[in-house]
């Protein structure tokens, strides 16, 4: 099968279905344009709303468009959304009054960062919207979805960040952002809704999803976004490999610090950057930020090369910017390394390792921390071989995040504390994100046996109201609570949760007394497929004896 015609001519053809034409009786009104054209841009603005929840601000900020192009109106309405995130930014400048205290200003501060990702993300999806491969549709729409989806999240982020701290501020910034967060799940609604436009038309070709524009499988068997030399240096070992550049503490790199070697990666780099880094400890804060692409870190193993640090919340940094290292650029790579975050379980969050990075891989690395230690934010991740630790809501964020053959290790928490391995945050239905743990086992660590029975460990709790965590075929030690799953504060999210379990095995994978809520999912082996790395993230099967070992089905 040939090439698609580009996406507008696509929408050319949505557009019969979405638009009567007026083919007759067409006068010109006082400004020159015909009557006719106004009445059916009117009625093409109301067909790409009517999905959306929030169909009277999808209306109004498309109501100048002057358009019957549905990908025209999408485009409008992103452009709408990030503007109205850019008067965000703009005004609020307001809210510093009110943002009294040092958190507080933090917070606001953080809000100003994460507005940038969120345009960020939106603009690449305007971007995005133009020609495509009719082969890989459910990839095009996948991408569309994820970087909405991310420009969610982070406006969320900012709201949360507010939550411990001044109600005053945050309740000034979440009115700031209540034009803006609507533009932008509208947005997603209008995209989503693309294939099934498609399927509709039944448009030679263009089957949709399900269909054969499902592209899932490459060649060699990596994820179609892992490049050819990110799968080279997957199948390496460190010693084998040519690194761009070489860190060691004791002299023999080119550089003693992580943070030096980082300074020569080229902005926006178009293929891998390797950073060698030998054992030793590394006590840095990294930022590998939005424009260093394909990094790469290579360590001597997770034990052995640990980058370390200890900000956290009680001594006044916010969750947000408590990270020991925190990656932005998109298609980063880890393997062999650890990371940390020392400052304990009495200074409450203290992350370890944030990932805000799209087609993420980390490969036999190692997370330490106690509360929130691994932060998978927002975008697309996958971990092989990693193990994780902590005590309170250990691995939290929003991003679309497959963990597989993975070890979650529950520590010691403070006498007054329960463990809670997740807390997934999808705080929009639509969104395509979701934590899956699949072939990975849960046991607790050797300081955290004694004190099980007085400190239950509970699989997870729902940070946001329509959080999704799947765990399937993987080994549950007797730690797990009987209930399984812990609420967040009383009835919140119960009914609108995603929670299921699969084919799991051990003394706490038993379901007799599982919670019964309305969000508790049975689910199939075909449903239970849907939620596999080559479907979830539409990332490609791997085959047997690549350097990354990949689970190719259930």
């Amino acid at each position: 099968m040939g090439k698609a015609p580009a996406i507008i001519g696509v929408c050319a053809v949505i557009l019969v279905a979405m638009v009567v034409a007026l083919a007759v009786g067409i006068t010109r009104n006082r400004s020159g344009r015909n009557e006719g054209e106004l009445e059916a841009s009117k009625k093409a603005v109301k067909s790409i709303c009517q999905p959306t929840d929030y169909q009277e601000a999808c209306e109004n900020s498309l109501a100048g468009s002057n358009t019957t192009d549905p990908k025209e109106l999408i485009k409008a309405g992103i452009q709408a959304t990030i503007l109205e995130i850019q008067k965000v930014v703009n005004n609020s400048g307001t809210i510093q009054d009110a943002a009294k205290d040092p958190m507080a200003r933090q917070a606001l501060e953080d809000c100003k960062e994460l507005m940038g990702y969120s345009i960020d993300d939106l603009k690449k999806s305007f971007d995005q919207l133009g020609a495509f491969d009719a082969s890989t549709l459910d990839e095009y729409v996948e991408n569309l979805k994820i970087w909405m989806g991310g420009s969610i999240t982070y406006q969320q982020t900012c709201l949360d960040g507010f939550v411990n701290v001044s109600t005053e501020a945050g309740e000034k910034m979440r009115k700031l952002l209540n034009t803006s967060q609507m533009l932008t799940s509208n947005g997603l609604a209008m995209v989503s809704e693309i294939p099934k436009l498609i399927r509709d038309l039944n448009i030679p070709g263009l089957t949709g999803t399900g269909g054969t524009t499902r592209k899932l499988l490459a060649k060699d068997g990596f994820p179609s976004w892992v490049s050819f030399r990110q799968r080279m240096l997957l199948q390496q070992k460190a010693s084998q490999m040519k690194p761009n550049v070489v860190v060691a503490k004791d002299g023999s790199g080119q550089y003693k610090s992580i943070n030096q070697a980082l300074k020569a990666v080229p902005n926006k780099n178009a293929s891998p950057f390797v950073i060698r880094i030998k054992a030793g400890v590394y006590n840095e804060r990294l930022v590998v930020d939005k424009y260093m692409s394909n990094v790469v870190f290579i360590g001597d193993g997770p034990t052995r090369t640990t980058i370390t640090g200890r900000l956290n919340f009680v001594d006044g940094t916010n969750t947000f910017r408590t990270a020991t290292v925190s990656i932005m650029g998109t298609k980063f790579m880890a393997k062999d390394i650890g990371f940390q975050n020392t400052a304990g379980a009495i200074k409450h969050q203290a992350v370890a390792l944030k990932i805000q990075s799209d087609q993420t891989i980390f490969h036999n690395c190692q997370m330490d921390g106690y509360q929130d230690t691994l932060y998978a934010h927002s975008q697309r991740q996958f971990f092989r071989d990693c193990t994780i630790s902590g005590t309170i809501d250990f691995i939290f964020g929003d991003s679309t995040a497959v963990f597989q053959n993975c070890k979650l290790i529950v520590r010691k928490p403070l006498n007054n504390q329960q463990c809670i391995v997740t807390a997934q945050g999808r705080s929009n239905l639509r969104l395509a994100t979701g934590f899956v743990f699949q072939n990975c086992i849960i046991s607790g660590a050797e300081d955290y046996l004694p004190v099980k029975v007085r400190s239950k460990t509970y699989l997870g709790r729902p940070w946001h109201e329509y959080s999704r965590t799947i765990i399937m075929q993987s080994w549950l030690n007797d730690i797990i609570a009987p209930q399984g799953w812990l609420p967040w504060n009383g009835n919140f999210a119960l009914d609108t949760l995603w929670y299921a379990e699969f084919n799991n095995r051990g003394a706490g994978a038993v379901q007799t007394n599982r919670v019964k809520w309305k969000g508790i999912k049975k689910i199939t082996a075909a449903e239970a497929k849907q939620f596999t790395a080559g479907v979830f993230l539409l990332g490609g099967q791997w085959i047997p004896n690549s350097g990354v070992p990949y689970t190719a089905g259930l």
